[in-house]
């Protein structure tokens, strides 16, 4: 059942009354809460209303109220498609998008109309504005997110594991193998994964394909088992990995599982318990309760939906975070440099190098964009997962507290920015 939501309106609007609606800044928010990556959004979507709402709450956009409508469009791209149509026709001037395949059947719409989409896609076809590179698909001037791309996240994750299978000692070329569903989303880092691992010594297997929406996954755990894959990359996100965890556990698969960025996080370690332990994956954010200056805002944000602050919040709550900090922060320059349009705010993107939203030190960025490369961050950070035991019983933050459930940073990859790796 689709839920819409409304919110607004800051304490702007209350100081300036009928003034500020005729200076409001509105925003349309797209989340899964109830599709096939409801298990990454029902965190994802959250941090990004809690953000919207705590900036709408704290002054705006320099005093100008911010406005926002969030859509659940259950991870189907059409009904997204539909959706943006409705909030360019109410005057949007940026877009908080979602998933893979509804950002990229969206890149023409918001060329032409020149609208920020600032995307939950972390896909590497979103990454080339001027249309250049070899591989590009389509020019992305106006798609921007904050975090390692799916392709240069796959890419550390296939060079962490070429140096892994050297300090083993073993011999041999080390064979890899790309798992996931045949979507936009698994798909989009698959070619670059592939192409990385070949080009480092692995022996590339074939794909093994499982749902995006989850399953039983024993026949694909026999043939991963079958294949004698030492490194397999899983592309689907936290529901559907956890699922496959559960399955390849059961079999006695021997493997080490790599994941992307909505791999996994800690509600999807608490599911798969033991099955979940030793994966090796992507981090865009630190953890909740980390110890980093912005750690403060982000409980501060977080009170708006949970005021006495009794629940923990996953790793996609603070990616979430993160993209709408980064949205206002470019909205408050472009307020200052000739208005909050959809062509400023796009200037906005590219005004500061290292750039880190004021308040959220330490929890986001930093980011670099050009008008010629929107790959806005390239340090990938790789973190190890932990589950020392039985976690059905107590909450997230008991299991991470008392060290049943946690995660461990065992390596910092900066991706080179190589030419022919712009928009792939």
């Amino acid at each position: 059942m689709n839920r819409t939501f409304l919110a607004a309106i800051g304490a702007a609007s209350l100081l300036l009354g009928g003034a500020a609606a005729a200076e409001e800044i509105f925003v349309g928010n797209l989340v899964d809460y109830t599709g096939a990556t409801s298990s990454t959004g029902k965190w994802n979507g959250p941090g990004k209303e809690d953000a919207l709402k705590y900036i709408a709450k704290n002054g705006g956009i320099n005093g100008k109220a911010l406005s926002f409508e969030t859509f659940d469009y259950s991870y189907q791209a059409p009904r997204s498609v539909a959706q943006y149509k409705a909030w360019k026709q109410r005057g949007a001037v940026a877009i908080q998008g979602y998933g893979t395949a509804d950002t990229e059947a969206m890149v023409g719409f918001v060329s032409q109309d020149k609208i920020p989409y600032i995307s939950m896609s972390f896909s590497g076809h979103l990454t080339d504005p001027t249309g250049k590179g070899p591989k590009t698909q389509k020019p992305t001037p106006y798609n921007f997110f904050f975090a390692p791309s799916y392709s240069d996240g796959v890419r550390a994750l296939v060079q962490w594991a070429a140096e892994d299978w050297k300090k083993s000692g073993r011999s041999g070329k080390p064979k890899y193998v790309h798992m996931g569903d045949n979507h936009p989303y698994p798909n989009a880092p698959k070619a670059a994964g592939e192409a990385r691992a070949e080009e480092l010594g692995f022996e590339v297997l074939n794909p093994i394909q499982y749902a995006l929406g989850g399953g039983d996954f024993k026949a694909q755990c026999l043939a991963l088992k079958e294949s004698g894959a030492n490194y397999a990359f899983l592309a689907n996100t936290t529901g559907s990995n956890v699922a496959l965890l559960r399955s390849c556990e059961t079999v006695g698969v021997d493997v080490q599982f790599l994941a992307n960025i909505w791999g996994l996080d800690e509600a999807g370690m608490k599911a798969a318990g033991k099955a979940a332990d030793n994966i090796v994956w992507v981090l865009g954010a630190p953890p909740w309760g980390a110890d980093v200056p912005g750690m403060d805002t982000v409980r501060e944000v977080a009170r708006m939906s949970d005021p006495e602050l009794k629940e923990y919040k996953a790793l996609p709550y603070m990616l979430g975070l993160c993209h709408v900090f980064f949205m206002a922060d470019a909205m408050k320059w472009a307020d200052k440099n000739g208005g909050v349009t959809g062509e400023n705010i796009k200037k906005a993107m590219y005004a500061k190098t290292d750039w880190v939203p004021e308040g959220v030190e330490g929890v986001c960025g930093p980011a670099t964009f050009t008008p010629e490369d929107h790959r806005g961050v390239t340090t990938v950070s790789l973190y190890r997962s932990h589950v020392n035991g039985p976690t059905e019983a107590g909450s997230i933050s008991e299991l991470m507290q008392a060290g049943t459930m946690g995660m461990e940073k065992i390596a910092t990859i900066e991706v080179p920015r190589r030419p022919e790796w712009l928009g792939w």
